[in-house]
């Protein structure tokens, strides 16, 4: 299982705490593949974006109509986090729904 998240985003933490054999991979330090990014698009589609951030609203109108992934390669911390991958399943966010599915 990788974790993908930010090392001082809270939500990854406790996310990371409730899943001790999960890999964390920092999008801020390291990234996140393409095909996983890819692959996360087409899952979650516009959910995958985090526009309530503090990097979407410093974007200008003209950078905000980008493509998606586009976006996040070029500001990994757009993603709305943390991107869980479990083999063939991804999960996005740490809410209640996504910790039920995960038996946490």
């Amino acid at each position: 299982m990788i974790l993908y998240g930010l090392k001082t985003c809270d939500t990854c933490r406790k996310a990371l705490k409730s899943l001790p054999g999960a890999t964390f991979i920092d999008v801020r330090a390291d990234g996140v593949p393409g095909d996983v990014l890819a692959a996360a698009q087409d899952r979650f589609g516009a959910a995958l974006l985090n526009t309530r951030s503090t990097t979407w609203r410093g974007l200008s109108p003209a950078e905000q109509e980008r493509a998606p992934l586009d976006l996040l390669a070029d500001h990994p911390t757009l993603m709305k986090r943390p991107l869980i991958v479990d083999g063939d399943t991804m999960y996005l966010g740490w809410g209640k729904d996504v910790q039920q599915e995960l038996g946490v």
